[in-house]
């Protein structure tokens, strides 16, 4: 065993969390502050510069879109002969937060994350466990690069964890659930189109669900059915439904 590995492992002052990750993720990690960051929520973190605080927020970002891109390869390879829209449905099925929160449960993250329970509404508590997913893989790519992330979500998350098969059979559909959800609380929603950002691709649609005027969720796409099934899945997500 390397003597930094030991060290980190047996010595080092925090000897207990390093184990705490090594048990979670199956290796041991090279820069802590990135994970202690991975698990921190923005109720309890502190502000550092022009307002921007450090909470796994920015890691966040980061690990959805590596995550993304491992589980479109995966899912590229799994099925040759399947298009686009039936790729782009069923990465929503693996990443969206219900189950990256249950996988979070399940590899024990409740263990871990930092928030303030006086600060997050019960609404939004649905998506803390995913949310530290998410930044976890952010942490992971900045800590030891992306080949060493993907191989890590594909073995030790992917095949171990997620029956892709099943998921396949699932039905999701997140605007209908959306829907009637308004419909059953008297409530009007829209979804509008909506000019996409500089720099962006004039061929992707980016579409927001708005329910009684406030905007619930934003969702980008290459196709406008499935811009309009990500933004309805981020209003789910914020109303926990």
């Amino acid at each position: 065993m390397p003597i930094r590995r030991f060290y980190k492992l047996y010595l080092s002052p925090n000897r207990k969390y390093v184990k705490s990750l090594k048990n979670l993720l199956g290796f041991v990690p090279g820069n802590l502050s990135l994970y202690r960051l991975a698990f921190r929520h923005k109720s309890v973190a502190q502000n550092v510069k022009k307002g921007v605080k450090n909470s796994n927020e920015r890691l966040e970002f980061l690990g959805d879109a590596v995550l993304g891109s491992v589980v479109a390869e995966v899912l590229f390879k799994l099925y040759p002969y399947e298009d686009e829209g039936f790729l782009t449905e069923l990465r929503s099925k693996i990443v969206n937060r219900v189950n990256l929160n249950q996988l979070a449960r399940k590899l024990g993250f409740e263990q871990l994350i930092q928030y303030d329970n006086r600060m997050v509404n019960s609404s939004r508590q649905g998506s803390l466990l995913g949310d530290a997913f998410e930044a976890l893989i952010g942490a992971v790519y900045l800590d030891k690069g992306y080949d060493f992330t993907r191989n890590f979500l594909i073995n030790h998350i992917i095949k171990s964890h997620i029956d892709i098969h099943r998921l396949e059979q699932t039905e999701t559909n997140f605007k209908s659930k959306l829907i009637e959800w308004c419909q059953r609380h008297g409530k009007d929603i829209t979804f509008e189109l909506i000019e996409n950002q500089e720099g962006e691709s004039n061929k992707l649609f980016t579409v927001q669900a708005s329910i009684d005027g406030e905007i619930m969720g934003q969702g980008k796409e290459f196709n406008k059915k499935n811009a309009e099934k990500l933004a309805a899945e981020k209003a789910c997500e914020v109303l926990a439904i």
